[in-house]
């Protein structure tokens, strides 16, 4: 049926969208993170800013925005670098957040939101997903597979296709908001368990920034 709209593979594009999002980045490990310290409404904005940067990089890729990102390098490298930067100061104010916790704050009562470096949700992730200029073209690269290169509009492939993988973001996305709440409730009273899931988050985002700035 979508190739009547200049999808070609559909089935085999949904399965790679579908793999694209299961892999974990930076943005589901963001989310992930804030349902577990902030709870599922904060979660879902900064899910929200994963859709909406998402969506602009779709945009900017179907703009040809990728093949302005390759043809000047120096453009490219500082975008790397302050997304990368970004990760590194998440990653490291995760890090200070958790162990800079007073004793008396091992006796705090069971569900209460584990500590973060206080910024807005929605903002992190929109900064997130908008500081990741390999995610521009990578999109150009796996799109581009699948469009028919005769149908006369590839501004609707690019529409379907990406309504697809925002579909799978949206599920996947509410499935960490609500994981996240549920693991918090079970670390709430365990401060130990709290403590070693904050450093693998923070780890994780500096092992993020590190890959990024090495790309």
């Amino acid at each position: 049926m979508l190739e009547s709209l200049g999808v070609m593979n559909a089935g085999l594009y949904a399965l790679g969208a579908a793999a694209l999002i299961l892999c974990p980045g930076p943005n589901s490990i963001f989310v992930f993170k804030t349902s577990i310290q902030k709870g599922a409404r904060a979660a879902f904005r900064a899910a929200c800013a994963v859709f909406l940067g998402d969506a602009a990089l779709i945009f900017l890729s179907y703009l040809g925005v990728a093949a302005a990102l390759e043809a000047h390098p120096l453009l490219f490298t500082a975008v790397r670098i302050a997304g990368a930067a970004y990760l590194a100061y998440l990653g490291a104010s995760t890090l200070v957040a958790t162990y800079r916790r007073r004793k008396a704050d091992k006796k705090d009562e069971p569900g209460k939101p584990l500590p973060d470096a206080g910024s807005s949700p929605f903002r992190t992730a929109l900064i997130l997903s908008l500081t990741n200029p390999k995610a521009i073209i990578f999109y150009v690269a796996f799109f581009s597979q699948f469009i028919n290169p005769s149908y006369a509009h590839p501004w609707v492939s690019y529409l379907v296709m990406a309504a697809i993988l925002e579909a799978f973001s949206f599920v996947w996305m509410t499935t960490l908001c609500f994981a996240g709440v549920a693991i918090q409730r079970f670390v709430g009273s365990r401060p130990l368990f709290a403590k070693i899931g904050n450093t693998a988050l923070g780890a994780l985002f500096l092992g993020f920034a590190g890959k990024l700035a090495a790309i």
